[in-house]
């Protein structure tokens, strides 16, 4: 990720400060790649510090990613659903997989006439079950099946469709336009463009 600084007049003269670092001030987080650990921990972070620094005034998280891995997202939706400030998810470009939970973590979730959402069933990208007997395997089923039924009642929660047809929607890769998911309950509200 690039760090742009920029520069801004303060009572110190001239300063160059982090662009992040402006945003963050303005109470706006973004999660423009992949949802790994190291970003996750580094968004709860900037979470916390937003609402225990001005509780109850919205924070607003601009999502532009990939997904990523399901545990350390998960970790971050259940910090942000409780937050006492509301979260307005943005979706800029694509949010999909992970990425998609975490848009449907906010109070508002708000999408750019040109942008997807993706939801899918969860997989184990790079589990190696090489040399492992039937009930281990089955054990990586098992867990799969359990963030399954997660994922899908987080989708239901916000989605106006039911469970069956939101497990049947994710057993494959499932876009929908900003105008799609809007009608389907995903999203909330299109941005128009400022005149």
């Amino acid at each position: 990720m690039v760090n742009d600084n920029i520069l801004i007049e303060s009572v110190r003269g001239i300063e160059r400060i982090n662009i992040s670092d402006h945003f963050l001030s303005e109470r706006k987080v973004f999660l423009t790649d992949t949802v790994t650990p190291e970003s996750s921990i580094s968004l709860i972070e900037k979470m916390m510090y937003l609402d225990d620094t001005g509780p109850g005034k919205e924070i607003v998280f601009y999502i532009n990613s990939p997904g990523g891995e399901v545990t350390s997202g998960l970790g971050l939706y259940d910090v942000i659903k409780n937050l006492k400030s509301p979260v307005t998810t943005v979706c800029i470009g694509t949010a999909a997989s992970m990425g998609a939970i975490l848009f449907l973590s906010g109070t508002k979730r708000i999408m750019y006439p040109h942008t997807m959402l993706m939801i899918h069933d969860p997989s184990y990208h790079s589990a190696d079950i090489s040399g492992l007997k039937p009930h281990e395997i089955q054990k990586y089923v098992d867990s799969l099946k359990k963030t399954r039924d997660s994922l899908t009642d987080i989708i239901a929660g916000c989605c106006i469709r039911n469970r069956k047809e939101i497990e049947k929607l994710t057993r494959e890769d499932s876009y929908f336009t900003a105008e799609e998911a809007v009608e389907s309950g995903l999203a909330t509200e299109i941005i128009t463009y400022a005149k």
